[in-house]
């Protein structure tokens, strides 16, 4: 069953099924995730299906290791630079106010050489490869266990 939602958006929680979910992104806190200098605003979820809209910060030469996307990614930079550092389009770089979307299938190593704040939205989890041939979601679940069942 779908459930999607803001976390930790208490007042969401009386609101009838179809009314609108108003986010102030300035009342969430900054979570850190497994990797290194990276932090999330989880703006929306749906377990269920993997769809997450979040805000995502990377520290000042922050990496997101080599990882393919599921499903459609749309990423828009809201300050600094976020950049392709492995993969198909090493070196494209996408600054403030501009804005990127990367097909299912696609695969490379993101980074942000000065830092950078960018909004997220993802279809399904991503599937990050680790150098022990370990295949996991962003959270570290394993990819095929969680999202595999006939997604992606």
């Amino acid at each position: 069953m779908s459930n999607p939602h803001t976390p930790n958006m208490r007042a969401h929680e009386e609101l009838s099924p179809l009314a609108s979910r108003k986010v102030d992104p300035e009342t969430l806190d900054w979570q850190p995730t497994s990797f290194a200098g990276c932090y999330t605003k989880t703006l929306l979820t749906d377990p269920a299906t993997g769809l997450l809209t979040a805000l995502m910060k990377m520290e000042p030469g922050a990496v997101l290791p080599d990882h393919e996307h599921t499903g459609i990614e749309q990423t828009f930079v809201l300050d600094g630079h976020l950049v392709d550092k492995e993969g198909p389009d090493k070196n494209l770089e996408i600054g403030p106010g501009q804005y990127v979307w990367r097909p299912a299938g696609s695969r490379h190593t993101a980074w942000s050489p000065n830092g950078c704040t960018i909004l997220a939205i993802f279809q399904i989890p991503n599937k990050f490869f680790h150098q022990n041939g370990q295949i996991t979601d962003a959270a570290g679940h394993d990819w095929h266990e969680k999202w595999g069942k006939g997604k992606a």
